[in-house]
């Protein structure tokens, strides 16, 4: 997170600001119980500046969330919640899981279909294991949100496991205090995994079984002509950017004070160090001088995304079988 920069306004700019967070506040657009401008969640870079959306921080508030659950979890007698990952390939990178037990099982890019297969099948039916990440888990293992049927049920706005991206964009908003009924969203990216769960959480009714954003959604991806993509981008009010593109929303084509949330991941060559780096698909030193809220790459989307692996994964072992 980029550390604010002091100004010297004179006492009219103060009295505006002072005026403008109070009906901020009645409008419920800063969620005082969860985050606001002087939370360590969210810094306001400088005067005009946006909110920078601290992905990390706001993880942080997940992972206690889920150590507390799985605390009562296992203190009402219930088996300790257990993730288990099938990694392909040679990296050997294991996560903290919050209070869970966990085990990662590597297999070498050589591994055969079939013993994947089995593989799979074998964890599947293992009632010790609560969630399960690989491509093909029983639903209710599924704590990525892939499996046809969690797909279907989110499209139902019915409860399911919501991909954990597209989680992780819905809790920012919702965390952030970010108004989103009756809202203009854009969506720039389509994928079944990201883009289009995004937007079916956020076009839907919130008062369904599973409450969705009640906004008014647009979704744009690669064959959307740029000339359209500024149109759509001028009228949105939240703008979620999922495309893999670099640097694709600029601020040019932004709203004034839209919010902007970054999911991309791009790696570049720095021109200065000819070192790799991280970037979004969101210009992130312009576009945070004209937007209201924008999350950074890194420590936006990222951390959140792997804290609702973890919560979904504490959902799946309260609700599974107890045969």
């Amino acid at each position: 997170m980029a550390a604010s920069t002091t100004l010297t306004v004179n006492y009219t700019r103060i009295q505006t600001l002072t005026s403008y967070f109070q009906h901020c506040r009645s409008k419920r657009w800063i969620n005082q119980k969860t985050v606001n401008r002087r939370s360590p969640f969210c810094q306001s870079l400088k005067r005009h500046a946006a909110t920078v959306v601290s992905g990390t921080g706001l993880a942080q508030q997940i992972h206690k969330e889920v150590q507390s659950d799985t605390a009562k979890l296992v203190a009402q007698g219930n088996r300790r919640p257990h993730l288990s990952v099938i990694l392909v390939g040679d990296d050997h990178a294991t996560a903290s899981l919050l209070g869970m037990s966990s085990s990662t099982i590597f297999r070498p890019s050589s591994v055969s279909q079939e013993e994947m297969l089995e593989l799979i099948d074998k964890f599947n039916r293992d009632r010790s294991i609560s969630g399960l990440l690989v491509q093909l888990p029983l639903p209710e293992k599924d704590v990525d949100g892939f499996h046809i049927v969690n797909i279907g049920k989110l499209c139902l706005d019915q409860r399911c496991m919501v991909p954990a991206t597209a989680a992780a964009v819905w809790e920012i908003i919702r965390r952030t205090g970010i108004e989103t009924v009756g809202k203009n969203v854009l969506v720039v990216g389509r994928s079944k995994n990201v883009g289009m769960p995004i937007a079916m959480l956020l076009h839907s009714d919130r008062n369904h079984e599973r409450p969705g954003g009640d906004a008014t959604v647009v979704m744009a991806h690669r064959c959307t002509p740029l000339p359209r993509l500024k149109e759509l981008a001028s009228l949105a009010d939240i703008v979620i950017a999922a495309a893999g593109v670099p640097h694709l929303i600029t601020a040019d084509i932004l709203k004034e004070g839209a919010a902007v949330i970054d999911v991309g991941i791009n790696r570049m060559q720095d021109p200065v160090t000819g070192k790799l780096c991280l970037v979004g698909d969101v210009d992130f030193e312009a576009v945070k001088e004209k937007a209201g809220f924008i999350s950074p790459v890194p420590g936006g989307v990222g951390p959140m995304a792997v804290a609702m692996v973890m919560k979904n994964t504490v959902t799946a072992a309260k609700n599974a079988p107890t045969y």
